[in-house]
């Protein structure tokens, strides 16, 4: 094979990871630092619509059977533990992995975690945008893996840093998205047996206006 050949064949690869859909078989998430002190100097998005956010984002995964990996960072110092109400949507024995280093990724226990899924498209989401979330997205691209964030389930402390992290990843090939479209991607199917579920657990204030609008309209 030619090295032009070489060149097209590894274009072509890299661009697969945005035409290959994100699915339940496929998938995991992994949720970084949404920890109270964190948390409290937020200020691209506001804090309760974050929660809501990645609150929904945990039990959607849970419904689909998308394996989660769990993050805090100096927990029992600087930042505090992860938020309650996250805490209340994870899985019954989820671990929380505290790790001192600012790059999850560069942490043995959180990347082995990752690996265990077996999964190739990983969905990160954490605070804040531009570092917690950014550099392990960044460092798992490096690494082979399909890299998605889900900008509004993480949060940062300024506007510039936020359009500054956004930059960074897609420059480095991460791919943006949101949590209700990734989540509604990998469920595939709106006759799925899990879509009900999927729709609650993701808590859209539209659908439960359409929800109620549809049912008005049967009865």
């Amino acid at each position: 094979m030619s090295d032009a050949e070489l060149v097209t064949l590894a274009v072509v690869s890299e661009r697969g990871k945005f035409w290959e859909p994100v699915t339940g078989e496929n998938a995991a998430v992994v949720l970084l630092d949404h920890q109270v002190a964190l948390l409290s100097g937020v200020r691209d998005i506001p804090l309760g619509e974050l929660k809501h956010n990645v609150v929904a984002l945990a039990r959607a995964a849970t419904v689909l059977d998308i394996p989660l990996v769990v993050t805090t960072t100096a927990a029992d110092s600087m930042w505090g533990p992860t938020a309650p109400e996250l805490v209340q949507a994870l899985p019954a024995g989820q671990q929380i992995i505290d790790r001192s280093t600012v790059n999850a990724w560069h942490d043995d226990r959180v990347r082995e975690a990752i690996e265990a899924t077996g999964r190739k498209k990983l969905i990160f989401a954490g605070v804040s945008l531009e570092v917690c979330a950014a550099l392990p997205a960044i460092a798992a691209t490096a690494a082979g893996y399909d890299a998605y964030v889900a900008v509004d389930a993480s949060g940062t402390f300024s506007q510039a840093k936020r359009e500054a992290g956004l930059l960074r990843m897609q420059q480095a090939g991460v791919i943006v998205s949101d949590y209700a479209t990734l989540m509604v991607e990998a469920l595939a199917d709106n006759a799925a047996p899990q879509a009900g579920a999927l729709y609650a657990a993701l808590d859209m204030p539209f659908a439960v206006l359409a929800g109620q609008v549809s049912a008005a309209y049967r009865a």
